[in-house]
């Protein structure tokens, strides 16, 4: 028998007189209600409760044990009461994960913004370019780049991570510019290698460009003298003159304000990613998370990777 019932029952009994009203207000039936107090009885080894007709009435060692009851019950309310609060505030202590990168360039002057404004909360960032188990790491929210696998995990969209193709102006210079996707194979390409297919670029045109622009998608085989699953390393290496490279607009995006690099192929859209918040479980989000999250939905609006401060590379 389950043990706080019993205790819960017991109580109600005794302050009620009547097994018939304790199991009323506890939603269950006589007979378990009786069965809940004799396995107590059973337990203890003691008679806790006198019935007669006039009604039921609390033993010597009942009154005592009754009293002990109500203790613990006024703890388990206390108890609920606390997780209720803690559930409901945007307080305490928010561990979030992210990608190196993006977790210094984009997320941190997101994350210092939403401690402005949320003073109660305390954060533990932190940066990892592998896979992160959230529910063994202790990880309140994570925001991962990308389609989500089916999982039990609570998702959020936020957005789109797009990507552009750049070279330096003096790379341009020495070697000339590609004018069609296919000519990308025939120069020296700067991979990144986590994600963007690795060695295969996929083109397509951009929306608007013309009848059947859609189905226009081409695949390039590219190779180089570089290979990272740094992207600051790739696009310093951009910056250089070394080769080509397919990079986040968020990474690449000043660079090609200041004229270190230029974007090239602008008529062809590169595949941008999926972003997303993701956390433990979808049921039972607490406030801080689902506070956070919908900080973040407001801060990705369109051209964000133009907008957002910049952070040092990472």
């Amino acid at each position: 028998m389950d043990r706080i019932t019993g205790v819960q029952l017991f109580i109600r009994i005794v302050e009620t007189g009547s097994f018939s009203k304790a199991s009323l207000d506890l939603g269950v039936t006589q007979p378990t209600a009786t069965k809940h107090v004799a396995a107590v009885e059973a337990r203890l080894g003691a008679r806790l409760l006198n019935r007669n007709t006039r009604g039921v009435s609390a033993t010597e060692i009942g009154a005592l044990y009754y009293e002990k009851c109500k203790l613990i019950q006024r703890e388990l309310e206390e108890a609920d009461n606390l997780a209720a609060l803690l559930q409901s505030r945007v307080g305490g202590q928010l561990r979030i994960s992210t990608s190196v990168a993006f977790g210094r360039r984009v997320l941190t002057p997101r994350v210092l913004a939403f401690m402005r404004t949320h003073p109660e909360i305390s954060i533990d960032l932190s940066f990892d370019d592998r896979y992160v188990n959230l529910v063994e790491q202790g990880i309140d929210v994570a925001v991962r780049m990308g389609r989500l696998a089916d999982s039990s995990l609570g998702a959020r969209y936020l957005g789109t991570n797009p990507w552009m193709l750049v070279a330096a102006p003096s790379y341009i210079s020495a070697h000339g510019a590609p004018e069609t996707p296919a000519d990308v194979a025939s120069h020296p390409c700067l991979i990144y290698s986590s994600v963007q297919g690795d060695e295969r670029w996929q083109f397509g045109a951009r929306a608007g460009t013309g009848p059947g622009a859609a189905a226009r998608e081409v695949t390039v085989a590219v190779r180089g003298p570089l290979r990272s699953n740094n992207l600051s390393v790739v696009l310093e290496a951009a910056q250089a003159g070394m080769g080509l490279a397919v990079l986040p607009r968020y990474v690449a995006q000043r660079a090609a304000v200041q004229g270190r690099v230029v974007e090239l192929l602008t008529e062809h859209a590169l595949p941008a990613q999926e972003m997303h918040a993701v956390f433990p479980s979808p049921k039972l989000v607490p406030s801080k998370v689902t506070s956070f999250i919908a900080h973040l939905q407001a801060s990705f609006t369109a051209d964000w990777w133009a907008s957002g401060p910049a952070r040092p590379a990472g």
